[in-house]
């Protein structure tokens, strides 16, 4: 890797963070909950509001829009050679059911400042920056989660993506073109020169341990499964426990043992059921039917694979004692992300000499840059979350946290325009 030294004014020029901040207020209004938190699930009536805002913003700052089959929307500096492939940073803007206003957000806005910096200092550099946002990044109402990123990197194809089937039965490829984001740019897309990605930790490290930035070497793997047992509905009062079909047993048994299961191998190692629906779901009925999620992360992939192993001779073993059904599916499978050391490092050297306190630390939420990892040199740059809260009305992060995350993700981008991989 080369770089040439950047020019005092690049070093020098100084994000706004009272533009950023206007901004990232106005798109918080789009999916209001009224608790202080934003619903703009992918591909609904919100998002495609908040599309539509940071296009607006995109075209104020005179910027080449592209927007692909899978409807990710990348904005970038006109005025460059064709062959010039752009420094690209990015998230999304799509959110949970009970979101907060910064998950995704933060990272595509600072974006946009960092190029509205580098234009209103009339900084010249030898390639073009790029900021985009992608589809579907939660998983939240379309399975999996990375969605569109996936698709933009060749991981998924496109008719396939396009015929995923959401949680209230909308077809993905239907939601696009009713919101008029179904666009026309090729996939899988021409690779960026490097990719950066600015994120809240949601988590508690940073904080805890008086960190302003975490400097992220990579993401866990992710393995993400629906699992059904079917048993016997009954009278709860009149069936003998020992002649019970019980699916509901079986499914609070699983959760129990997910837990247990991530405590004893300890290290990165996490587990969740996070959703459980019961059939016919009252409190006098044994239950007919149990369907719940099972969530298991690890920055080891043999590690994960223990771990998968484990629950599911779990899983067969209660199903057969208990005289029940089993079926599976595999929502969403990803590898443990390793990032470029030299981008990795790049963004360390930038907080060192910025006097900012720091650490590296792996993520344990899944990001569009694990996506862009596989195409081009890729890091993530995160900020603290207060008491590590995310996905919830009370995110937040202190100010002067949010400005120095874009203020590196600005000298990052600077120096990675300048540097040949």
């Amino acid at each position: 890797m080369e770089s040439d030294a950047a020019s005092s004014q690049q070093i020098t020029a100084a994000v706004s963070w009272d533009r950023l901040a206007q901004r990232l207020a106005e798109l918080a209004v789009l999916g209001n909950t009224g608790d202080g938190g934003c619903a703009r699930l992918a591909c609904t009536d919100q998002d495609k509001a908040g599309r539509d805002l940071v296009v607006t913003w995109m075209r104020d700052l005179d910027l080449e829009i592209s927007v692909d089959g899978i409807g990710n929307v990348i904005g970038t500096q006109r005025g460059f050679v064709p062959t010039a492939a752009p420094v690209m940073c990015g998230s999304h803007i799509d959110t949970v059911a009970t979101g907060g206003t910064l998950d995704g957000n933060f990272g595509v806005l600072a974006g946009l400042e960092v190029i509205e910096t580098i234009q209103r200092g009339s900084i010249s550099l030898p390639r073009p920056l790029a900021v985009g946002f992608f589809t579907n990044e939660e998983g939240a109402r379309f399975a999996p989660d990375m969605l569109g990123s996936l698709t933009f990197v060749g991981g998924l194809a496109l008719e396939e993506a396009l015929d995923t089937i959401a949680i209230d039965g909308a077809r993905l490829g239907d939601e696009l073109s009713r919101i008029g984001y179904h666009g026309m740019s090729p996939l899988p897309a021409a690779p960026p020169h490097a990719f950066v990605e600015l994120h809240i930790e949601q988590g508690p490290v940073l904080e805890a341990e008086g960190y302003q930035i975490g400097v992220v070497t990579g993401v866990q793997g992710i393995s993400w499964q629906a699992v059904r047992f079917v048993g016997q509905s009954n009278h709860a009062g009149t069936t003998p426990m020992h002649l019970r079909k019980d699916p509901a047993y079986a499914a609070f048994a699983t959760a129990t043992k997910v837990r247990e299961l991530a405590l004893q191998i300890g290290g990165t190692q996490v587990g969740t059921v996070g959703k459980i629906d019961l059939v016919p779901n009252l409190i006098n009925v044994v239950a007919r039917e149990a369907s719940f999620t099972v969530d298991l992360r690890n920055t080891e992939e043999s590690t994960l694979r223990q771990a998968e192993a484990a629950i599911a001779a779990f899983i067969d073993q209660l199903a057969d004692s208990e005289g029940l059904e089993v079926s599976r599916t595999q929502l969403a499978r990803f590898e443990p992300v390793n990032f470029d050391e030299r981008v990795v490092g790049m963004i360390e050297r930038i907080a060192a000499r910025r006097g900012v306190a720091h650490r590296r630390l792996p993520s344990g939420a899944g990001h569009d840059a694990q996506m862009l990892s596989r195409v081009c040199p890729t890091a993530m740059i995160f900020v603290p979350s207060v008491n590590g809260i995310s996905h919830n009305p009370a995110e937040f992060t202190a100010a002067e946290d949010l400005a120095e995350g874009a203020q590196i993700l600005l000298e990052t981008m600077v120096e990675l325009a300048s540097t040949e991989f």
